[in-house]
């Protein structure tokens, strides 16, 4: 059988006993996201894949728990760190592996690379590899909404380094101004690059930038699914209901290094260690067998199952074709009567 993922109604409110459906979720989800980063690391020591590459490995309660707190048609939109985020939001493994070969199959046609993963129809907008420009992008996306009268709301995600950056201040500013339904989620995985936060800034705890705009802000533990369900289901709530933006500051950690030529000597692997021992797939699969008296044989189903998924993805990026010389100039420029465009 194919391995299924569904999404858990946000009638789910925070502060109760969440279900053994919402656990398999989260579970197959992040074990998905785990492998198909693995995977992507391995294949880029083959040199099967090139450029950069930022691997999601450690975060992958933040995508979780954000997923099952949101509905379809709210948009993420994050900055190079961006695999995770983009196969959380339903695009495909396939898509995704045959973008870091650069294959014409990939999600950005092969034109984007790891950095710059993009999904139209699942409202996913990148993927972008100017620190903190998405900020306002994320904001843009918001207002839209707004403009149209929808009921969406836009999740925008952004680094600990990307918090010192000049164009979240003036973001914050209009997206209080205009209470716009964005929630701006800080992944602070206290390193911004090699710089920890308190090598960077006075203020060490991000949520606080919030009190400057009378913006609602909580620190979140983003290890936890069930925390960061939470506080992104209150903020998903309050902006629907017109209450504007929320900062929410998750606390999670990247087990890897910045991206793959990174040699990691500004930390401990003593460090590493100590949150590998809060990993939220072991406790997830924990909760399933021990609470739920979910059988190991179907676990280990769905680690099968994932596996298949993951293996299948890299035969379909290995068999797909390059993107041809008329892409060159597709999706750079729209088309007029430009002299400068030639085809």
């Amino acid at each position: 059988m194919p391995l299924k993922f569904y999404r858990v109604s946000t009638t789910i409110k925070e502060n109760v006993k969440f279900t053994k459906d919402t656990y398999f979720y989260w579970y197959k989800l992040m074990l998905l996201l785990r492998r198909f980063e693995e995977k992507a690391g391995q294949l880029y020591g083959m040199q099967k894949i090139r450029g950069f590459c930022h691997l999601y490995i450690g975060q992958e309660a933040l995508a979780a728990g954000c997923m099952s707190a949101t509905e379809p048609g709210d948009t993420f939109i994050t900055a190079y760190r961006d695999h995770g985020l983009a196969l959380a939001k339903g695009v495909t493994a396939n898509a995704c592996m045959a973008e870091l070969y650069g294959k014409a199959t990939g999600c950005s046609k092969g034109k984007g690379g790891s950095m710059h993963f993009f999904g139209v129809e699942e409202r996913f907008f990148g993927g972008h590899g100017i620190v903190g420009a998405q900020i306002g992008t994320g904001a843009g996306l918001a207002f839209a909404e707004k403009y149209k009268g929808t009921n969406n709301v836009s999740l925008t995600f952004f680094g600990d380094g990307a918090a010192r950056q000049g164009i979240l201040h003036e973001t914050f500013n209009l997206a209080m101004l205009w209470k716009l339904p964005v929630i701006f989620i800080c992944e602070n995985n206290n390193y911004a690059m090699g710089t920890s936060v308190q090598r960077t800034s006075n203020v060490i705890d991000i949520y606080k930038l919030a009190d400057a705009y009378d913006m609602p802000g909580d620190s979140v533990d983003g290890m936890s699914p069930e925390a960061v369900h939470e506080a992104v289901h209150r903020a998903v709530k309050r902006a629907r209901e017109g209450g504007g933006p929320t900062l929410l500051e998750v606390k999670t950690y990247r087990y890897k290094g910045h991206s793959m030529s990174d040699p990691q000597k500004y930390r401990t692997k003593e460090e590493v260690e100590e949150y590998k021992q809060r990993d939220p797939i072991d406790y997830t699969r924990e909760k399933l067998l021990k609470d739920f008296n979910v059988p190991e044989s179907e676990i280990e189903a769905i680690n099968e199952q994932t596996k298949k998924i993951v293996d299948d993805s890299v035969k379909f990026a290995e068999e797909s074709p390059w993107p041809g010389d008329d892409e060159l100039l597709k999706d750079v420029y729209i088309q007029q009567d430009y002299p400068f465009i030639v085809d």
